[in-house]
């Protein structure tokens, strides 16, 4: 046992050649290896790197039912920090779990998606994909751009078709709404929802972020107070939901273009990219109400996250 231990583990020989140099068959050998593991003769750790926390990770996904929970470390908790570093962690996710012919929706207006996209390596494997916009991306024209830039590039990155939503996310009445979904190309886009099999989304609070802000594709102060009253907490796409999950709907939701809550519980994976303390109630709600079934997130958000599941 201990001469085939050495020379597996220490010489780094294959099981075949130990085999045929002490003349027993490589079954044999396999039994050893297990049963010099078994005596203690060979004793196998795994150091796990301190910037690797997988126990934060393991107690995540077994509450709430995911796939997988990636906590990557930040410099600092500023959101600068962990949009550059869940943006990385992100883009890698997606770089070595990317499957073919697959249907990749992506939300405008986040900066954090932003952040993914620029720090993935183009993809040279002929996969095929398809990248859909998830929430409408006409605004205003400074800002504008960046929802383009956003599904062109992730497109443009992974070899793939860019499909644009031509609408703004927040349009003035249920009436606009109509004429805009009536749009060819608006539908066109929509339809494809339901072939997504990779939503990649932002995860908002009540309060918008910057960028949203900018685009004016946001509600006044006064609804965003009505849709707190009714019991908000966060959103997906603009599509806004309470502490459990369950979407809040209001005459606002007649407002909004983009993909539906229920269809991103039908997406085989959507993957949330949100971290920051002051979204932990938002993310909370998506992870209950199983809107997203992967998250990469920071660690001073999954630690929080982790904390309340104690109390």
């Amino acid at each position: 046992m201990a001469k085939v231990a050495r020379l597996y583990y220490e010489q780094n020989h294959k099981q075949s050649h130990i085999a045929e140099q002490l003349n027993i068959s490589q079954a044999t050998i396999s039994r050893l290896l297990k049963r010099a593991e078994k005596e203690q003769i060979v004793r196998i750790s795994v150091n796990i790197p301190h910037t690797f926390h997988a126990d934060l990770e393991q107690q995540l996904e077994e509450h709430f039912g995911l796939q997988e929970v990636v906590v990557v470390d930040c410099s600092s908790d500023d959101d600068a920090s962990i949009q550059l570093a869940i943006g990385a962690a992100a883009a890698y996710y997606l770089e070595t779990t990317l499957g073919k012919q697959e249907v990749i929706g992506i939300s405008s207006w986040s900066s954090t998606l932003l952040r993914t996209v620029e720090a993935m390596s183009p993809i040279n494997k002929k996969s095929n994909p398809q990248v859909v916009q998830l929430l409408g991306g006409i605004g205003n024209p400074s800002a504008e751009v960046h929802a383009n830039q956003l599904t062109q590039k992730l497109a443009s990155r992974i070899g793939g078709e860019a499909v644009f939503l031509p609408a703004p996310g927040v349009v003035g009445s249920a009436e606009s709404l109509q004429v805009m979904l009536d749009d060819p190309f608006v539908k066109a886009a929509m339809d494809l929802f339901e072939n997504i099999t990779i939503a990649l989304v932002g995860i908002g609070g009540i309060e918008p972020s910057k960028l949203l802000v900018e685009s004016g594709n946001v509600f006044s102060e006064h609804e965003l107070e009505r849709l707190q009253v009714a019991g908000a907490v966060g959103d997906i796409c603009l599509r806004f939901y309470d502490r459990h999950g369950v979407p809040v709907e209001t005459e606002l939701d007649h407002r909004v273009i983009s993909i539906q809550l229920d269809q991103l519980q039908n997406t085989e994976r959507t993957i949330g990219v949100a971290g920051g303390i002051r979204k932990v109630a938002a993310i909370r709600g998506a992870l209950v109400g199983k809107l997203v079934n992967v998250l990469i997130t920071d660690i001073y958000t999954a630690r929080e996250l982790v904390n309340e599941l104690k109390n």
